[in-house]
């Protein structure tokens, strides 16, 4: 049976208390240590001294340090739109996305499901990759769910009555009620203050790329070329002509708060998101945010609701690890890529230069199409998966075991026999 943490929705006292492990303040670093990343990983955007790179990465890669993995699953019905996201084929599929990413992620590929895998057009859930990771990892994701359709049969968190359901589509300029908004921000900043550990969060959010697109608009960015998605070849106008839709009709002012900015053209998963890493700030804990745009959209929030001192605080707790695929989407002869730009030009707004780290894992040569597809520019990120396997990689995986984990764990999905080891 669904069971909620604590006796009313927005309870979040008992998941408080799973996070239990204390740890150090951020530890220092010699700063002549050198800045070696594993095979194939790179910084994203502007660099950044080595010495700095190597303080913010020094707290993951203590093996013997406890780590939390907390994965949000959200809906809108900006995804309801035909054409909008690859996260499921239809409509009607990508309501159930967001339960059936978080079941593989859960209980591996193996096992049977009671929420089917939507079907792609190419390519495999990355809920496969970081199933993988969070096996070499030894981690046990908690999720929460705010206002999907339906509700799932495994363990989660509740943050706010079921009864919500989606945001509405960002077009209307009015996807939530402040009300709503408030709500999930407290609640995030209750977790984020609340942390004693170091936190992975990843998401599960269908049309949530377009979402980011939003809100990022709203905060002043000229960001309509550099959002990617899950399809191979982003449908950039009809993102476009959605977002601004919203923005006139939510007819926001030109100092307007991230809540209100939220509340015209966001989405839960970015409300409660960006609450935690204001919250972060009271709990000094790092803070690794797996995925691209829609992770990058939060820590804009975040950092514009905050002062400029604690926004100098947030960027030396948080991280955000994204996949090869989508970190070089875009680079041409060299050249810096879509979420290059991206990470740049959030940087250059704050002043601040943004810890982004795209980890090295391909797939040219897996034995399985699904796999390959992915160098082919389809779904490229989702569920952490960029963020889950930098973090193996940094934790002393290596580059071919990755490979061949994920070509085992595509075989059992697919129902193949397969080696022993996953």
């Amino acid at each position: 049976m669904p069971w909620r943490f604590g006796s009313s929705p927005g309870c979040v006292l008992p998941f408080l208390s799973r996070l239990n492990c204390c740890m150090d303040l951020l530890p220092s670093t010699p700063s002549n240590f050198p800045l070696v990343l594993p095979e194939g990983c790179r910084c994203v955007g502007q660099q950044g001294s080595p010495a700095a790179h190597v303080t913010m990465l020094a707290p993951w890669l203590k093996q013997n340090l406890s780590l939390d993995l907390l994965l949000l699953l959200a809906a809108t019905r900006t995804a309801e739109h035909k054409g909008i996201s690859e996260a499921g084929s239809t409509a009607t599929a990508r309501r159930i996305t967001a339960l059936a990413d978080a079941e593989l992620l859960l209980k591996g590929p193996s096992t049977s499901k009671k929420w089917p895998l939507p079907s792609l057009s190419a390519g495999v859930s990355p809920a496969l990759l970081s199933h993988v990771a969070v096996r070499r990892l030894s981690l046990q994701p908690l999720v929460a769910v705010i206002g999907l359709m339906m509700q799932p049969d495994f363990d989660h968190l509740r943050v706010e009555s079921s009864d919500l359901g989606p945001a509405d589509c960002l077009s209307s300029g009015a996807a939530m009620t402040i009300d709503r908004v408030d709500h999930l921000w407290r609640q995030g900043e209750r977790i984020g203050a609340g942390l004693k550990r170091p936190l992975t969060l990843i998401e599960c959010v269908p049309g949530g790329t377009t979402t980011a697109q939003a809100v990022l608009t709203a905060l002043g960015f000229h960001v309509a070329d550099l959002i990617s998605g899950s399809a191979r070849q982003s449908p950039r106008a009809l993102k476009f002509a959605l977002v601004a839709k919203g923005l006139r009709q939510a007819n926001l002012g030109e100092t307007c708060t991230a809540v209100a900015m939220l509340a015209a053209v966001g989405d839960p998963f970015q409300v409660l998101a960006t609450g935690l890493l204001v919250g972060a700030v009271r709990s000094h804990q790092p803070v690794l945010l797996g995925g691209g745009s829609q992770m990058l959209a939060v820590l804009a929030l975040a950092l514009y609701a905050l002062s400029e001192t604690d926004r100098d605080s947030l960027v030396h707790q948080v991280l955000v690890g994204t996949t090869a695929w989508l970190a070089d989407e875009g680079a041409i002869d060299g050249q810096p890529s879509l979420l290059d730009h991206l990470v740049n030009e959030i940087g250059a707004r704050f002043g601040l230069l943004l810890s982004v780290f795209a980890c090295g894992i391909h797939f040219h040569a897996s034995s399985y199409q699904a796999l390959r597809d992915y160098e082919q520019g389809y779904v490229k990120e989702g569920v952490g998966a960029g963020a889950l396997l930098f973090l193996a990689q940094l934790r002393g995986v290596g580059y071919h075991e990755l490979v061949a984990d994920c070509d085992r764990a595509m075989a059992q999905l697919l129902g193949c026999p397969v080696e022993s080891g996953l």
